[in-house]
C-alpha cells in the first residue's frame, strides 16, 4: 500500500520513490528513543534525477524531509544524456566502496538491476539497461554511485564538441 503511494506522479510531474527507511535508537534514562532516516529518489522520467536524505522522530516527516531535499538537489542537477530508452555507452559509477557498472541494452530488455539502482534508473527515464554492483551493497551508497555514473554520460555530439572534431 505504501509502495503504491511512492509511484504516483506528483502534481509537478515528478516521481518519487522511497529507497530505504532506517531506524536509529538512542538509549536514554527512560529506555530507548527511536528516530528514523529516509532516503528518497526524485526524477522526471526525462533524464533528471536526484536523491534526498531526511531524518525525523517519525517515518512520514522523515520521508517528507527527504523528498524536499531531493527536489532541491534536482534543481541544481544537470540532465542525463539518454539515447532513446537506454544510455549511450558503458559507464561505471563510484561512491565510497560501491561500484555500479551500467551497460546499454537493446529494446525489450528492461531494467536489469537491484532495488536501489533500479529505482534511480526508472525515475531517470531509463527503460533498457544492464547493471552489476561490485563492492558494498549499502543502498545509500548504491544510489549515489548510480547518480554519479549517470552524470558521467555523454552523447556522441557532446564528445565531438568537447574534443573540437567533426563526426
Amino acid at each position: 500500500m505504501a509502495r503504491d503511494r511512492d509511484r504516483e506522479p506528483r502534481h509537478n510531474e515528478l516521481e518519487d520513490r522511497v529507497i530505504k527507511i532506517r531506524r536509529c535508537a538512542a538509549v536514554v534514562k527512560g529506555g530507548r528513543r527511536f528516530s528514523f532516516n529516509a532516503m528518497v529518489v526524485v526524477g522526471d522520467n526525462k533524464g533528471r534525477v536526484a536523491a534526498g536524505y531526511g531524518k525525523a522522530n517519525e517515518v512520514p516527516p522523515a520521508v517528507e524531509k527527504a523528498t524536499k531535499d531531493a527536489e532541491e538537489h534536482l534543481k541544481r542537477q544537470k540532465r542525463v544524456s539518454l539515447r532513446g530508452d537506454t544510455i549511450p555507452h558503458r559507464v561505471v559509477g563510484r561512491y565510497g566502496a560501491s561500484k555500479v557498472v551500467m551497460v546499454p541494452a537493446g529494446p525489450g530488455t528492461g531494467v536489469k538491476a537491484g532495488p536501489g539502482v533500479r529505482d534511480v534508473l526508472v525515475v531517470a527515464g531509463v527503460r533498457n539497461i544492464l547493471t552489476k554492483v561490485h563492492g558494498s551493497a549499502n543502498p545509500i551508497n548504491l544510489v549515489k554511485a548510480t547518480i554519479d555514473g549517470l552524470m558521467q554520460l555523454r552523447t556522441r555530439e557532446e564528445v565531438a564538441r568537447l574534443r573540437g572534431v567533426q563526426l
